[in-house]
């Protein structure tokens, strides 16, 4: 059970820096299922920039400014440019299949993986006094630095988007962009600032599933983990606690089909469930369940406030 739930730690943590670029971007009121895209970009620039230098501060650099770039070229098409973003969304996440394809093929001379002597992994952290717990010192124990990254992330968004000014105002950005710019919010500031963290973090996402969950790239490896990132926002509700318990369970999803493959179970129909919830969530988004849904609590809230008085 303990390596179980170290694997989903280790698996779930590119989905959940994914998710939490999306939500930072559908709290601006930007639809964004370009995801995928830009964690692809990200893996490529992370090994790309680990063979150039051989540095894993460098390596996060380089899929952080590629994250950041195709964040903002995104926010561009579809805010400035007016542009479909369900169709920018499939150019880029087309665009990053091809490009990094023929990148790999072009510098590395491979077209199908990239996996050298100078290219090496993100480092494991093991912390001493954590160790030695029996069961909690194998699950949180030996993972790279994004992986508690990501976790810290989760406290410090929840933090920021209901605690402090600036994430208010970038949620009021979001649910009101009208009342937002008549109250003077540079509406268009905080779609664009929002964009660019939320590529950022989906560069760390790509990087650590190429240098931190194995060691190379290979063709279109996100295979689809920056759909379930956006699947995690929409089903936590775009709540970074939400966003984190669901980018666990894709990641125990991950782990337990590696598992169940040595039982007989065929491994591609258990990969099959996340597609399907991802459909299942896409669904319910565009038939706005979870807007009735927090419109009832709401309306419930109301009436019993009501009763009060």
């Amino acid at each position: 059970m303990a390596d179980i739930l170290s694997g989903t730690l280790r698996t779930a943590t590119p989905i959940l820096l994914a998710a939490l670029g999306g939500l930072l971007c559908e709290k601006a009121g930007v639809f964004n299922i370009a995801l995928e895209g830009m964690m692809l970009f990200g893996a490529f620039f992370g090994v790309w920039g680990m063979y150039l230098s051989q540095s894993v501060p460098v390596a996060i650099l380089f899929a952080l400014a590629i994250g950041a770039f195709m964040g903002l070229a995104y926010v561009l098409l579809v805010e400035k440019m007016h542009a479909n973003a369900t169709i920018a969304s499939i150019g880029v996440n087309a665009f990053a299949v091809g490009i990094t394809t023929y990148m790999m093929k072009v510098i590395f001379g491979d077209a199908g993986s990239v996996g050298s002597e100078g290219i090496f992994g993100l480092p494991k952290i093991d912390i001493e006094f954590i160790g030695d717990i029996p069961f909690l010192g194998t699950v949180i124990n030996g993972h790279t630095i994004l992986v508690y990254v990501s976790l810290v992330l989760v406290a410090l968004l929840s933090y920021f988007l209901f605690h402090t000014h600036t994430g208010i105002n970038l949620r009021a950005v979001g649910e009101k962009p009208a009342a937002a710019a008549a109250a003077g919010v540079p509406v268009a500031k905080y779609r664009v600032l929002a964009c660019v963290a939320g590529g950022m973090l989906c560069g760390l996402a790509g990087v650590h599933l190429s240098l931190g969950h194995v060691t190379l790239f290979s063709e279109n490896m996100t295979a689809g983990r920056g759909f379930f990132a956006y699947t995690a926002v929409v089903f936590g509700q775009a709540n970074p606690i939400g966003v984190m318990i669901a980018s666990l369970v894709f990641g125990l999803a991950e782990t337990v089909t590696y598992r169940v493959q040595q039982i007989g179970v065929p491994g591609p129909l258990v990969l099959t469930v996340p597609y399907i919830i991802t459909i299942i969530a896409l669904v319910v988004r565009s038939c706005g369940l979870f807007e009735k849904i927090n419109r009832y609590r709401f309306s419930r809230q109301a009436r019993k406030l009501a009763k009060k008085i």
